[in-house]
C-alpha cells in the first residue's frame, strides 16, 4: 500500500518535471512515458537496500567472538573499584590514579600479563 503511494508521488513529480522542461509543448503521451521511467528507476534503486538489510540480518545471527575475555573484564572492574576507593596507584611513581582511562589501561595490562584474551595494546 505504501509503495503504491510512493510510486504515485514519484509519477506526479516526474510529470511536473517534464511539464516544466518542455513547457507548453509536452503532450500527454510524453508525460506518461517520463512518469513510467522514473517510477521504474525508483523501484530499482530500492531493491538493493533490501538485500543489504538481509545481509546485515545474517551477520547479526552469526555468533561473534568476544574480543576481551570475561575474566579480563573482571580485572578491569576490580581496578576501577580500587581507583574509586583511592587505593589504585600507578607503576613506577606510585602516585594515585584519578583517570578512568588509566585505571582501565592498568586492568588490561594486568590481564595481558596473566595471559588472558585481550587485544594487543595500540602502543606496541
Amino acid at each position: 500500500m505504501a509503495t503504491k503511494k510512493a510510486n504515485k508521488k514519484a509519477a506526479k513529480k516526474a510529470v511536473k518535471k517534464v511539464v516544466r522542461k518542455t513547457a507548453k509543448k509536452a503532450t500527454k503521451k510524453t508525460v506518461k512515458k517520463a512518469a513510467k521511467k522514473t517510477v521504474k528507476k525508483s523501484a530499482a534503486k530500492k531493491a538493493p537496500a533490501k538485500k543489504a538489510a538481509k545481509k546485515s540480518a545474517k551477520k547479526a545471527t552469526k555468533k561473534a567472538a568476544r574480543r576481551y575475555s570475561r575474566s579480563s573484564g573482571k580485572d578491569v572492574e576490580r581496578e576501577m573499584k580500587a581507583m574509586k576507593q583511592g587505593k589504585l596507584t600507578s607503576g613506577r611513581s606510585g602516585k594515585k590514579v584519578t583517570s578512568r582511562k588509566q585505571a582501565i589501561a592498568i586492568g588490561l595490562s594486568e590481564a595481558r600479563k596473566e595471559g588472558k584474551r585481550v587485544p594487543p595494546s595500540p602502543n606496541r
